[in-house]
């Protein structure tokens, strides 16, 4: 597949690792690390190793899996490690994982030295069509999901489809939601042929795709002030959800993607309420994300406390909470702003059904 260039980087897609090895070894690094977790560690590090040969200016950075990690203790971790191995400004970070890898690995590069170089490696299906590319980096603070953070672009992206066949299918379904929105804000075309195939593991093709339809997006529109939060889509009331479980489910919380679902259909509700969306459309999102993902409770109990948790979004306006909708299927409408009752009155859409 051809390299598509994004915001002065390239993201490859044939034989990326040995595009790795290039670049590292272009690049005159005085050093470089990899920073994994002990997933990417067992499945994806032993692929790098053996491209690497005898290379050998590299030490390995490993932090614990999962999101509720991804915060200013671990981050402070990666800092110390990369002052304890010298790094220096000519060094190289390589974040080797899933989003919660490229968004801390971003963050931790992004302010070490005031910046040094990073690139990433995504081994999720999520964070190789979402995290990994656009620029934005981030850690999280009181469960808020990426408060903190910079719009600081890698130097490359390197996708490696064959690391998603070491997958379990609940983290494909957490890509996949991904996926599903950007046919929903952008392309018609793309949401009819995603939906129609075998979405067990997406074909290398979709994911190009839908790679394509982002990198479009964040190109146009780097730092987020016009097109780019259509990318919003789902995240207003499917961040606080998945914040909410995070908080209470603990070793059973929703994955990004599964509550990204769920905050797709309350927003598709929205939508249809307040910016046309036809009823026959907002059937066939519900029918489509409903088929693909387990039903989760969302009690009523909950709704201030989600509704408290959208008031801190950083997406919002004057103290108002604002949600990207749809129009369409594949056309959508920024800055729509929701009130404590309609937001309410979606999450009950969603419970009821």
């Amino acid at each position: 597949m051809k390299t598509i260039q994004s915001n002065n980087y390239p993201i490859f897609f044939d034989n990326s690792i040995a595009e790795l090895v290039k670049f590292i070894k272009q690049g005159n690094y005085s050093r470089f690390f990899i920073l994994t977790d002990e997933n990417t560690e067992l499945h994806c590090l032993p692929a790098i190793k053996d491209e690497l040969g005898d290379i050998d200016n590299y030490d390995l950075i490993e932090i614990p899996a999962g999101e509720e990690n991804k915060d200013i203790d671990f981050c402070i971790g990666i800092w110390r490690m990369l002052i304890d191995f010298a790094a220096d400004r000519k060094s190289l970070l390589v974040n080797l994982g899933g989003g919660v890898i490229s968004d801390m690995g971003g963050f931790a590069a992004s302010t070490f030295k005031r910046g040094i170089d990073f690139v990433h490696v995504p081994t999720t299906l999520l964070s190789q069509v979402d995290a990994s590319v656009g620029g934005k980096t981030g850690i999280d603070i009181n469960s808020i999901k990426n408060i903190i953070g910079t719009f600081t672009q890698p130097k490359a992206v390197f996708i490696n489809y064959d690391f998603l066949k070491t997958l379990p299918p609940r983290q494909i379904l957490s890509g996949l939601a991904e996926m599903l929105k950007h046919g929903l804000i952008l392309d018609a075309k793309y949401w009819n042929a995603l939906k129609n195939s075998d979405l067990s593991l997406p074909s290398a093709e979709l994911i190009y795709w839908s790679i394509g339809i982002k990198n479009k997006v964040v190109i146009e529109d780097p730092t987020e002030q016009g097109i780019r939060k259509a990318l919003n889509f789902g995240h207003t009331i499917g961040h606080a959800v998945e914040t909410n479980s995070l908080l209470n489910d603990k070793r059973n919380a929703l994955t990004h993607g599964e509550a990204i679902a769920i905050g797709m259909i309350c927003e598709a509700y929205l939508s249809h309420k307040k910016t046309g969306l036809s009823s026959d459309e907002l059937a066939e999102i519900v029918e489509v994300i409903n088929g693909l993902y387990p039903k989760y409770t969302v009690k009523e109990k909950s709704y201030d406390g989600l509704l408290d948790i959208m008031r801190k979004d950083k997406k919002n306006r004057n103290g108002k909470i604002n949600c990207t909708l749809l129009e369409a299927i594949g056309k959508c409408k920024l800055d729509n702003i929701c009130t404590d009752d309609e937001l309410c009155e979606s999450l009950s859409y969603y419970a009821a059904l």
